[in-house]
């Protein structure tokens, strides 16, 4: 599980642990949450990536799930980030994913029963204002697993991705801190999603448990929304 310090990567290291896995976390920070095997890597250092990789499934004894969920986020139009912050969210949110599944395929390989589940978003699928440079990285995520689920289904790996809507994780929470009125922008964006709330980590946890499970053993080539119904339901306006 790479990004798995907070947020969603937390929720779901933390649902999986309790369904009986060896869970092992990659993130950036410098100390990891305790019950987890931790390793320290940055998705930007491909041999970094393969060092940590190698001792996870080391300490693991071998790996049968990955969980690609470490990203960063982006705002702005399309004139308003230059080329080096696309370079480099493209870097962590889409090469990251690709070195990541790299080092760790040989492993999945072995295993008998393997899945891929990928963290792409909302965003990939819907339109949303101020987002250009953060939709383009998920966009490529979701078309990323699609290709990924074509390429491995015969050496059953199975590979699929969720959508998230927007989620109540530390990073929606600092966005927040940053807005003129954070109770009006809370509001607004509990208010743009169908059942009017932000989703939780531990739903996306679920949806990713689910996925990575033996129980969606026919399932591949998937994006689960997670997202309160905002990709696919048009509601009237409240009279």
């Amino acid at each position: 599980m790479t990004g798995g310090a907070s947020g969603i990567g937390l929720a779901t290291a933390t649902l999986m642990r309790e369904q009986g896995a060896q869970v092992a976390l990659l993130d950036v920070a410098s100390t990891g949450p305790d019950g987890f095997v931790y390793e320290r890597a940055d998705v930007t250092d491909d041999e970094g990536v393969q060092r940590a990789v190698a001792s996870a499934i080391e300490r693991l004894g071998g790996l049968d799930i990955l969980v690609n969920n470490a990203g960063i986020g982006a705002q702005g139009g399309v004139e308003d980030n230059d080329d080096a912050e696309w370079q480099h969210v493209f870097d962590v949110n889409v090469f990251g994913m690709v070195r990541v599944t790299r080092a760790a395929l040989p492993a999945l390989r072995r295993s008998r029963s393997a899945a891929i589940v990928n963290t792409a978003s909302i965003d990939a699928t819907a339109g949303l204002p101020a987002r250009v440079l953060y939709s383009a990285t998920k966009g490529a995520v979701l078309s990323m697993t699609l290709a990924m689920a074509a390429d491995l289904i015969r050496e059953g790996i199975r590979v699929n991705a969720i959508n998230p809507g927007t989620a109540d994780t530390p990073w929606i929470g600092r966005l927040l801190d940053q807005a003129d009125d954070p109770a009006a922008e809370r509001a607004a964006l509990e208010a743009r999603q169908p059942h009017g709330r932000l989703v939780s980590p531990d739903e996306v946890a679920a949806a990713v448990a689910f996925l990575a499970s033996p129980a969606s053993g026919s399932t591949t080539g998937t994006a689960l929304a997670v997202d309160g119904g905002m990709a696919g339901l048009r509601l009237r306006p409240r009279s």
